[in-house]
């Protein structure tokens, strides 16, 4: 049996043991991976994180030196074939911890294998938000363009998300059950990431040309 590994990235800005939406749907996410993964005969293994409970500082190195935290969580990052990326929506935009990571990801571009691929060549991206008010495609554009920029590929149909009324209180991880069309575009997203992920490792991209 094959196996595909999986790293979810959770940027809540709320640290353990906090209730949080984004780690809710993240987790979700891997539960989908899993499920998935029986029915095409693939073990699926992976984790949450929330970077928040790791000391990961600002900068657009691979390692800010002083104990900077991101060092570890890229090392499980590079171990992973699929990275899903969990962020609530403020004002509008992806959590700052969520641009923090885009940031700490722009590193990638320069890391390169022998055959001059960024080390992220070949693992998957999915991208899942949550929040109270309107902006889950702007927000899943963004992140989709930046990490396809540091090399990760995107599924058909790779994100899921789940927006409450404006002005309202209720978050995602209030609900008793999950709402049937994230649910299910949890599922949808889940799928076609791991059966991208296994084409990828049986069929790695070639390096740059020249």
């Amino acid at each position: 049996m094959s196996s595909i590994s999986v790293l979810v990235l959770s940027c809540s800005l709320k640290p353990t043991p906090a209730p949080s939406s984004s780690v809710l749907l993240g987790t979700q996410v891997l539960d989908a991976l899993r499920e998935s993964g029986e029915s095409q005969g693939v073990e699926v293994t992976g984790e949450v994180v929330r970077v928040v409970d790791h000391d990961v500082r600002f900068g657009v190195t691979t390692d800010e030196g002083g104990g900077d935290g991101w060092p570890p969580l890229r090392d499980k990052m590079l171990r992973a074939d699929i990275l899903v990326l969990a962020t609530p929506i403020w004002m509008g935009q992806p959590a700052s911890v969520c641009k923090m990571v885009l940031e700490r990801l722009d590193a990638e571009v320069s890391e390169t294998d022998e055959q001059g691929r960024m080390l992220t060549y070949g693992k998957v991206a999915v991208v899942a938000v949550v929040g109270n008010e309107d902006g889950a495609h702007h927000t899943t554009a963004e992140l989709f363009q930046s990490l396809n920029d540091v090399g990760f590929t995107v599924a058909a149909s790779g994100s899921t998300y789940w927006v409450g009324e404006a002005m309202q209180a209720v978050d995602y991880n209030d609900h008793e059950t999950t709402p049937e069309k994230t649910d299910g575009t949890t599922k949808t997203a889940a799928g076609t990431a791991l059966h991208l992920a296994r084409l990828l490792q049986d069929h790695p991209y070639p390096g740059p040309p020249g």
